[in-house]
């Protein structure tokens, strides 16, 4: 089970220093690959991500079966070991997971501190979610056995989706392990398509956003093997 951060230098350390033990991002080099993505993107969850600049896609295998790596997405919350609470913080997550917002250095344990902290995390909000689509079982004549959750981003740098992903391994595609996970995003920057032509902007956070959610997955993917080997085990 990956350590689990207890401050924002920890953060810094496991997600942003720390390089994933396994490669993530699904390379895109050219124009016809991008709209080969996009393609595959809206055949399986109905999202045209063609009119977002920016499309970004991790993939992981994981050595558990699809219906557990998807029960353990439904229990996400942002205490989780996968995810740099303190650098990234979770609030206003509800019950049913269908609105969250993501704020730049909040306060991971939930206390108000005043207005002057509340107007502050709404300047610092990252992003917020909305759940627009879920599937936790696949559809009868899904061969891939696929579940997924989409969200719609607004209110931060990612204007556009959000998708999580599973589904079962293609041998054909070289996949061994019996689930695969994606995470996808397609979005303008602030909601400006020509934004992400300003290369230093798109470079720095194409930067960031690989390491973290690569080690991300790569912690994610940890968990879900620890716990199928319990189930297992009967531990």
């Amino acid at each position: 089970m990956p350590p689990e951060s207890r401050s924002t230098l920890d953060d810094i350390r496991h997600f942003f220093l720390h390089r994933p033990q396994r490669r993530t991002l699904v390379e895109m080099s050219g124009a016809r690959e991008r709209e080969d993505m996009a393609e595959r993107i809206a055949q399986r969850i109905g999202i045209d991500v063609e009119p977002y600049s920016v499309l970004n896609v991790h993939q992981i295998g994981i050595e558990a079966p699809v219906w557990l790596v998807f029960d353990e997405i439904a229990r996400w919350s942002g205490q989780s070991p996968a995810w740099p609470n303190h650098v990234a913080t979770v609030e206003g997550l509800d019950e049913n997971r269908e609105r969250v917002r993501i704020t730049l250095l909040g306060d991971p344990s939930g206390r108000a501190h005043g207005r002057a902290w509340r107007v502050g995390a709404r300047l610092r909000t990252l992003f917020n979610m909305r759940l627009v689509d879920v599937h936790a079982e696949p559809a009868p004549e899904d061969q891939d056995n696929a579940r997924y959750l989409v969200w719609e981003c607004s209110g931060g740098y990612p204007i556009g989706v959000f998708s999580i992903y599973a589904r079962s391994a293609i041998p054909s595609r070289g996949e061994t392990e019996p689930t695969q996970l994606f995470f996808a995003v397609g979005f303008n920057p602030y909601g400006r398509r020509l934004l992400s032509a300003i290369h230093p902007v798109r470079l720095t956070w194409e930067a960031i956003h690989n390491r973290v959610t690569g080690n991300i997955l790569n912690r994610f993917k940890a968990m879900c093997e620890v716990r199928f080997a319990e189930l297992r085990s009967g531990s």
